[in-house]
């Protein structure tokens, strides 16, 4: 009895774990179904989106590519180029247009009589008909380009042929219809009409445009089908370009460094001038220049030296003119109660010359019979005397004359919208010696561009603000609508607006009893700084070449036009005061007239 119901308990447990293992096995099947059902879902899900993906990129994200290479598989092309968009001044006046012209080429499978249409063409471009005949038959290309740029009377004469594989297509021409002006800011183009220099490059993806093609239905060899359609696909033009330049400006600046530079033969004879309020180039005139109708393209090195903005990527010493910064430095520092620095009154050390480190900083005068002595900060300025900028810049010490040359952006692009940008030349501030900062203080051991100082300058009597220079204020459609704007951009401060205006008085003073009296201009209010450098070559001073500057703007209460003007190795005289700052006050006279300007009441 005992074993009987051990075996019964067995047993019905035994089929308890059997129906129980049944069971789990059967959760476990259903679980392991619903899993594959599951994966091959979610397969076919993945499947279909696959598909779904690579017809909408077929149809929808690449259907007009596509279509256009499956065209482009039966088809011809004539070429349509995009008008390249029109450069202006500020006011609307044409820089930089375009004018009507043609391409022809040749399609010489679709060519049926060679040597009658090498004959014709032959006639009407004055070319070797037997060798273009034999050109014709033996070319391995598709196409042959004939000529560009051909003339509209041209292109008519030809047209009267009525030749079968002879095609040409709408070109346009760059042209400058002021010739010479500006030909080292605009640029120029290629054949192709691709910017090669200047704004023309900088902005040649706004200039370009995109070109569209006439495609005709064409058989295997490239013959054009009698019945065939023709396929259209517009060019979109260029956008014009709306400059900050002010041609009524560029062409006072213009006329006085011609004059300058037949009277003085110097290297070249240079002037930019500023909007001092927002740094907006109103001109950038060289001479010499060329005229970018006939560019020489020839003479690449001769095109190189012409081409080439010296105002933004050429960098010099700028001497004297470097005095208004050290000034703005010391009067800023007064007010702000540091006692390193010189107030208006202090009387500087009559003496000729400083030594630091053993060199010997002399002032251009020799001081001779009370010359020069008794100087405060107004008659250093007006006297131009080295000096007393080294008291300056040694009394405030590098870590603060540094903290401004910082502010004042020295030893940095400016950014101005214009490649080749140099950033000028400034030591380290830790690699700085007294006798280093001693010279940088009346502009010696320093090298910048003329954009540079002229940015600074500007940012030093407009109450002490540094924008960023532009040369484009606004870029439009064709049909005149705006496009995009170039803001205004403030980049930082540089002194207090009193420490401004006390130096605007202080400068103008310079045109009215000072070095830059050539520069005075009866009943208007300018104010300035003259420059005479010494330049460098091969680490050494070189012998009886000098660079003269000018640095003016007026009106000097309320700057609203600044002009450099930098003279380089004039010859007969090299005096900033002689031979720069007479050139800068006819800039300011041509703007006065063309902007028929009142005198100062």
């Amino acid at each position: 009895m005992f074993c009987g119901k051990n075996l019964f308990g067995a047993g019905r447990r035994t089929g308890e774990e059997t129906i129980k293992r049944e069971r789990k096995h059967e959760i476990f099947s259903v679980t392991l179904l619903r899993k594959r059902l599951f994966a091959v879902a979610a397969a076919i899900a993945f499947l279909f989106l696959l598909i779904f993906a690579r017809f909408f990129q077929v149809q929808v994200a690449e259907g007009e590519k596509l279509r256009y290479r499956a065209l482009d598989q039966w088809t011809r092309e004539i070429p349509i180029v995009a008008e390249r968009g029109r450069i202006t001044d500020v006011n609307g006046e044409l820089l930089a247009d375009n004018v009507p012209s043609y391409t022809v080429f040749v399609r010489p499978n679709a060519v049926k009589d060679k040597d009658a249409t090498a004959a014709a063409l032959a006639s009407v471009f004055g070319t070797d008909a037997a060798a273009l005949a034999e050109r014709l038959r033996t070319a391995k290309v598709s196409e042959i380009t004939l000529a560009r740029r051909i003339s509209k009377e041209k292109a008519d004469e030809l047209d009267a042929y009525d030749l079968p594989g002879v095609y040409f297509s709408r070109d346009n021409t760059r042209v400058y219809p002021h010739g010479s002006s500006l030909s080292r800011v605009i640029g120029f183009t290629s054949v192709d009409n691709a910017g090669l220099t200047g704004l023309e490059k900088y902005y040649d993806k706004y200039l370009s445009g995109v070109p569209g093609e006439i495609a005709f239905e064409a058989d295997l060899v490239g013959a054009e089908l009698e019945d065939g359609r023709a396929y259209y696909l517009p060019a979109t033009d260029g956008l014009e370009l709306r400059l900050t330049i002010d041609y009524s400006v560029q062409a006072a600046a213009e006329a006085a460094m011609e004059k300058v530079y037949e009277q003085y033969s110097p290297v070249t004879a240079q002037a930019i001038v500023l909007d001092p309020r927002n740094f907006d180039i109103l001109a950038m005139a060289e001479s010499p220049s060329y005229d970018l109708n006939d560019v020489p393209r020839d003479d690449p090195e001769k095109l190189n030296a012409l081409s080439r903005n010296n105002l933004v990527s050429d960098i010099y010493e700028p001497g004297s003119t470097f005095k208004i910064v050290t000034a703005a430095t010391d009067i800023n520092e007064y007010l702000q109660g540091n006692s390193a620095a010189f107030s208006l009154s202090h009387v500087f050390s009559s003496s000729r010359t400083r030594t630091v480190d053993g060199t010997i900083v002399k002032c251009w005068s020799d001081h001779a019979n009370g010359k020069h002595s008794n100087q405060t900060l107004a008659e250093a300025l007006n006297n131009s005397c080295n000096p007393c900028f080294t008291d300056i810049a040694l009394a405030l010490g590098t870590e603060t004359f540094y903290d401004y040359l910082e502010r004042f952006n020295f030893g940095k692009p400016t950014g101005v919208d214009f490649s080749g940008e140099a950033q000028g030349m400034l030591l380290s501030e830790s690699a700085v010696r007294a006798c280093d900062l001693a010279r940088i203080g009346f502009g010696q051991t320093v090298a910048v561009t003329a954009l540079q100082l002229a940015c600074a300058a500007a940012a030093a009597v407009n109450g002490g603000y540094y924008y960023q220079p532009r040369l484009v204020k606004e870029i439009r459609s064709s049909d005149g609508k705006l496009s995009e704007q170039i803001p205004v951009t403030l980049k930082n401060r540089t002194i207090s607006e009193e420490a401004s205006r006390i130096l605007a008085s202080l400068l103008e003073g310079v045109v009215e009893n000072g070095s830059g009296s050539r520069a005075y201009i009866e009943g208007y209010r300018v104010g300035g700084k003259t420059g005479t450098a010494q330049k460098f070559e091969n680490g050494a001073i070189a012998q009886g070449k000098y660079v003269s500057s000018f640095l003016g703007f007026f009106p000097a209460d309320e700057p609203r036009y600044l002009a450099l003007v930098i003279v380089d190795e004039p010859q007969g005289a090299y005096y900033g005061s002689v031979v720069a700052a007479p050139a800068a006050r006819e800039i300011f006279e041509g703007i006065i007239e063309a902007k028929n300007i009142s005198p100062y009441e």
